[in-house]
C-alpha cells in the first residue's frame, strides 16, 4: 500500500527517459532505478560492455530499451544517438546526463588541450544533450532535466581547477536554463555527489596514490570516511539513483534550478572534520591530533 502510494505521487511509469553516461557505475545505477520505476530507457555509454549488461538488466524490469554505444564528448556520435533516440520512441520526458571525469593534477602542469578536453566532457556535452532532448519535451507538455555536477563546484578544489570550474559552469547555466525553461513545464537541476566509491573516482587520481589508496585496511578506510563524512559512510551509487529518481519524479514538481547534494553531509560540513583523540568537529585540527600529524623529533618547535 505504501509503495502505491508513491508510485502514485511519483508517476513515473511509463514515460521515456535518456540517461547519457548510462552503462556503468553511477549510470547503471540510474538506469536500473528508472527501469525499476517503469521507465522506458535510451542509454548510451562509452563501454559497451557495460552497457549491454545495464540493458539487459534493464529489460529484465520489462521496460523498452535502447541502447547505443557512444562517446558523448564526440558531438557527431552524441547527435547519432539522439537521431537514434528520436526514430525509436515517441519522445523524451526524462532526461539524465550522467558523463563527467577528470584527472587529478596541477593547473601549471596542464595544457590548453586538456582544458578543452575537460571543459567539454564536464560541460560542452550537456549543452548539446540538452539542445536536442529539450525540443522534444517541449511537445509533450513538459520534462525533467538531471545535470549531474559535483561538490567540487561549490568549494576551492585544488588540484581539479578546470574540472571544479566546468562544473559550476554547468551548475549556473543549470539554474539559468531553469529559469528560461520555467514556463515550458520543464524543470532543470543538479545532483552533486562526493565520495562515492567508483571506477572513476578511482582513475582521477595518480597510478601511486591510487596504489596508496587500494593498500589501505578497511579499518582504515572506515577511521577516514568517519573523519570527513559527517554520516561516516559514503553515500553509493543507489543512494544517488534515489537522488535522480526524486528530482525527475511528480514528487519534486516544484522543484528547479536547484542542486541536490547525495554526499552524507559533506558539503554541509564544508571543512569542518571530526578529528580523533576526542577533538570531535573542528575546520582544523589541535592538539594532541597536530602532534601526532606533526612529531617533533627533538621536542623543540620546528
Amino acid at each position: 500500500m505504501t509503495q502505491a502510494f508513491l508510485d502514485d505521487r511519483a508517476r513515473l511509469a511509463g514515460r521515456i527517459a535518456v540517461v547519457v553516461g548510462g552503462g556503468g557505475g553511477i549510470g547503471r545505477a540510474v538506469s536500473l532505478g528508472l527501469a525499476g520505476a517503469g521507465v522506458h530507457l535510451a542509454i548510451s555509454d562509452i563501454d559497451g560492455a557495460a552497457l549491454a549488461a545495464t540493458a539487459a538488466e534493464a529489460r529484465e524490469l520489462g521496460v523498452e530499451v535502447l541502447a547505443i554505444e557512444a562517446d558523448a564528448t564526440v558531438t557527431t556520435a552524441l547527435s547519432g544517438f539522439y537521431d537514434d533516440v528520436l526514430r525509436t520512441f515517441e519522445g523524451i520526458d526524462i532526461l539524465v546526463n550522467v558523463v563527467g571525469g577528470v584527472k587529478r593534477g596541477q593547473f601549471m602542469d596542464s595544457t590548453p588541450d586538456e582544458w578543452q578536453a575537460d571543459i567539454h566532457r564536464n560541460y560542452g556535452y550537456a549543452l548539446e544533450s540538452i539542445h536536442r532532448a529539450v525540443p522534444s519535451m517541449i511537445l509533450r507538455g513538459g520534462g525533467s532535466v538531471v545535470n549531474f555536477t559535483t561538490i567540487e563546484a561549490h568549494r576551492g578544489a585544488a588540484t581539479f581547477a578546470v574540472y571544479a570550474g566546468a562544473k559550476a559552469g554547468l551548475t549556473n547555466f543549470t539554474r539559468a536554463l531553469a529559469v528560461e525553461l520555467g514556463l515550458k513545464n520543464i524543470r532543470v537541476n543538479t545532483l552533486a555527489s562526493d565520495s562515492t566509491p567508483s571506477a572513476g573516482n578511482l582513475k582521477a587520481i595518480s597510478a601511486e596514490l591510487r596504489e596508496e589508496v587500494l593498500a589501505v585496511t578497511p579499518e582504515q578506510h572506515q577511521g577516514g570516511r568517519r573523519m570527513y563524512i559527517p554520516m561516516g559512510r559514503a553515500a553509493s551509487v543507489d543512494d544517488i539513483a534515489n537522488g535522480v529518481l526524486f528530482l525527475v519524479s511528480d514528487l519534486a514538481a516544484s522543484v528547479t534550478g536547484t542542486t541536490l547534494h547525495v554526499d552524507a553531509g559533506t558539503y554541509a560540513a564544508s571543512g569542518f572534520m571530526n578529528w580523533p583523540n576526542g577533538l570531535g568537529h573542528l575546520p582544523a585540527p589541535l592538539g594532541n591530533a597536530l602532534e601526532l600529524l606533526f612529531p617533533e623529533a627533538d621536542g623543540q618547535a620546528a
